[in-house]
């Protein structure tokens, strides 16, 4: 088992992004409605056959070879809990337009309603914002009641709904937690690296202004008024946003945690950032390489990293060895003693 670099996997979308990805990865820019990288992804889009999932170099699909041999790819004790299932989905998300007003389902809601085993807890960690207006949409400012929320929605009355959320700045190194329910949405110009239960079950909000394509299911199939109770309509006042957006700015302490420790229980991140060399344990992770240039050892293998690269790491390959002049985000499913709860 050894690491592996992945190339992009940006299935198209109805928003438009993706020129953030192509800078962030030294390459052209393709099309302007591919704004999301799929990185290590077992996850198949909604309704889109095999859209999502990620290859590997040698052309195996990455969910078919992480189930043949799941102890070497995820580790023995992530096994006893999860089986083959990864319990991570990491993207490179570019808003290159705001995005529609939505939320997820929670894990129980998913398995009630949609048998699913994930519902859709996420994070963002901000690499760029373009400019000192860029903002996200996170949660309602005030309680809102349900047949509100349903008049909004059946009247396409965008101007209420995101009248009625949280807007917040941000800036390059931000971190933010969105528990499943809370809707949100990513403002233009913001690029980030988004972390997630690995699911792609999404409950659009605001159905206006956006090209949305011919026959799209917005209500995951569950007519309005199911679908909507999901929502989360109670008050996100700032005690609780102070609890899911943090600030780290450029000093980051060396391998540490990114997101608010409520985010434990669905994934991981954590900042390397170092001029020399350091070791990491073994572990199913997906690395980001966000600046500088060096090389990762593992597993009798070398592999050049340089800023826009993802790597793949099994927990298999062993421990981990980096050198060089790197700054590079670790991403990891939760850590397999810890609990799923719905969060805050």
């Amino acid at each position: 088992m050894k690491p592996v670099s992945l190339d992009a996997n940006q299935p198209r979308h109805f928003y438009r992004g993706g020129s953030a990805i192509a800078r962030f990865r030294g390459v052209p820019a393709r099309d302007e409605h591919m704004p999301e990288d799929w990185i290590a992804s077992t996850t198949a889009m909604f309704g889109r056959g095999d859209d999502g999932l990620s290859r590997l170099p040698d052309g195996r699909v990455l969910r078919d070879a992480v189930t043949e041999d799941a102890e070497a790819w995820l580790g023995s004790d992530h096994v006893a809990r999860f089986g083959s299932d990864s319990a991570l989905l990491v993207k490179l998300l570019d808003a290159g337009e705001r995005l529609p007003v939505h939320c997820h389902p929670s894990q129980a809601f998913a398995g009630r309603h949609l048998g699913c085993a994930h519902g859709k807890t996420e994070a963002w960690i901000v690499l760029e914002a373009s400019d000192d207006n860029a903002v996200i949409y996170l949660g309602f400012r005030e309680e809102v009641g349900m047949d509100t929320l349903a008049e909004w929605v059946a009247s396409r009355d965008r101007a209420a709904l995101v009248d009625a959320l949280n807007v917040i700045p941000v800036q390059p190194g931000d971190a933010v937690l969105v528990p499943a329910g809370v809707p949100h949405a990513i403002g233009a110009g913001v690029f980030v690296v988004e972390l997630q239960e690995p699911s792609d079950l999404s409950i659009m909000i605001e159905r206006a202004g956006f090209e949305f394509p011919q026959g799209a299911v917005l209500d995951l199939g569950l007519g309005d008024r199911l679908a909507l109770s999901c929502v989360d309509r109670t008050s996100w006042g700032g005690g609780r946003l102070a609890r899911v957006h943090l600030r780290h700015g450029s000093e980051v302490a060396h391998g540490a945690s990114l997101l608010p420790a409520e985010a434990d229980p669905f994934f991981r991140a954590d900042r390397w950032r170092f001029d020399g060399s350091e070791s990491l344990e073994p572990s199913f992770a997906v690395l980001v390489v966000t600046a500088g240039s060096g090389a990762l050892r593992a597993a009798d293998a070398e592999l050049p990293l340089a800023r826009g690269a993802t790597i793949l790491v099994p927990h298999g390959a062993g421990r981990s060895e980096l050198a060089g002049d790197l700054d590079l985000i670790r991403c990891r499913p939760p850590a397999p003693g810890s609990t799923n709860e719905e969060v805050l």
